[in-house]
């Protein structure tokens, strides 16, 4: 399924809606037949629930729409920290129902995904598209502001008169 900027149109400065494609690849080990990972975000066009777009012998891919990214101010610094990194990522919490892996929450915050990992949740990053990308850009820019940093003085210095 290929990727066009333009059909990335938010729903609204702060929303978008997406769909994230699973995937599931065949393994050739004696303790594992099979794993399963998220491989994209796309723009969410589609009625209905989860279905196969691409079947394959070694592969199959399902569609999962349904997803509201909404922007908060709060988890402003977790988005600027994303979109800084040398890849920014859409993150996707995802866990196993029966022999399905199934995305549960979608989000463009690097402390959000890492509140989620550390809770125990599977999450993996999908590489973030430029639409994207730019709007998650123009979000922050227009919402965060980095706290200064505080200049602490080291134990030694406390104390020290500098006129003698």
């Amino acid at each position: 399924m290929e990727l066009s900027d333009s059909r990335f149109f938010p729903a609204s400065p702060q929303s978008v809606r997406l769909a994230v494609v699973m995937e599931r690849r065949a393994l050739a080990s004696r303790w594992q037949s099979e794993t399963w990972q998220p491989v994209a975000v796309v723009p969410d066009r589609a009625a209905g629930g989860p279905r196969v777009i691409a079947a394959e012998a070694e592969r199959t891919q399902w569609l999962h729409p349904g997803f509201e990214v909404v922007l908060h101010r709060r988890e402003a610094e977790g988005y600027y920290l994303n979109l800084t990194a040398d890849r920014p990522y859409m993150f996707v919490m995802w866990r196993m129902d029966g022999a399905r892996g199934v995305p549960e929450i979608v989000t463009p915050s690097y402390d959000e995904a890492a509140r989620m990992m550390d809770g125990g949740a599977q999450v993996d990053g999908v590489p973030l598209p430029a639409a994207l990308a730019s709007w998650l850009a123009a979000y922050v820019d227009a919402n965060y502001r980095p706290e200064p940093k505080k200049r602490v003085r080291p134990p030694s210095f406390k104390g020290a008169r500098r006129d003698e």
